[in-house]
């Protein structure tokens, strides 16, 4: 039996909608200052078909990113990125039609505090918030600070997530619960961990609030075999490390077109 939803944020609203209508979510990822003019991947993203955008707000010690997020956020460092630079840029850009996810370690939201940290989000835009090392069991803080804020805490499950915590984790979670595929970092890999399967059927046990799936989604044939047991994925280092290798936003407005007729195409086969 599935848990009793509490009223949508406007994250959560926006996922379903579009989820309800059949089709696949697409959650590209990008690290904020990663350069100059780096807004532009955004507007690259939503024309591609994104259906929300993750910006990551760099830190120096990012324990669950991989190579290729944690080079991305040491050249974002190193290049003078902090979160009120990001928070800035994002402030000065037009709606997008789509929802922006921040993601960052809760060093950075100890750091200015919780009620400042969401406060300042919310004025850039931003109607969500990930915090991969935050625990379920140690975030009532920040949930509580982050939904006065009008701030959906995204909460993440593994697949070595016991069922009562996973449970508890799916009813907490706002926005979307972010289902990670396998037990280790971000990064590309060649193909769709096994236990990606077992942990989204665990997760629909218990909510139909959208799941999104993440950690090695790289190319089309991923994403499509992901979007048959999960809503939608979260793509992050298969595109910074094009972006590190000095793809332009139309270079990845392309590749994520690539993926959102894989889950488009997903969404047509026949059940």
């Amino acid at each position: 039996m599935t848990n009793p939803t509490p009223a949508a944020g406007a994250v959560e609203r926006h996922l379903r909608a579009r989820r309800d209508t059949g089709r696949g979510l697409l959650m590209p990822y990008v690290t904020g200052g990663i350069m100059p003019g780096w807004t532009e991947y955004l507007r690259a993203f939503a024309a591609a078909g994104a259906d929300a955008i993750e910006v990551g707000l760099p830190f120096s010690d990012p324990t669950l990113d991989g190579v290729t997020i944690q080079q991305a956020s040491d050249t974002a460092l190193a290049r003078g990125a902090s979160t009120r630079r990001i928070l800035a840029d994002l402030s000065g850009m037009p709606d997008l039609g789509v929802p922006l996810v921040a993601s960052t370690y809760y060093n950075l939201v100890l750091h200015d505090g919780p009620a400042a940290f969401c406060a300042a989000l919310r004025l850039a835009g931003v109607g969500g918030l990930i915090v991969p090392d935050l625990p379920v069991h140690e975030a009532d803080e920040l949930t509580d600070v982050a939904a006065g804020a009008g701030i959906e805490l995204v909460l993440l499950a593994s697949p070595a997530t016991p069922q009562p915590r996973l449970a508890e984790i799916s009813c907490r979670s706002r926005g979307f619960v972010y289902a990670v595929s396998l037990m280790g970092t971000t990064g590309e890999r060649a193909g769709l961990a096994a236990s990606a399967a077992e942990l989204t059927e665990r997760i629909r046990r218990v909510t139909d609030r959208p799941v999104l799936l993440g950690f090695g989604i790289s190319t089309p044939d991923q994403a499509r075999e992901a979007r048959r047991h999960a809503d939608g994925v979260v793509v992050g280092a298969a595109v910074m490390r094009r972006v590190l290798d000095g793809a332009g936003p139309d270079d990845l407005r392309v590749f994520l077109a690539t993926l959102r007729q894989a889950l488009d195409q997903e969404c047509d086969r026949p059940r």
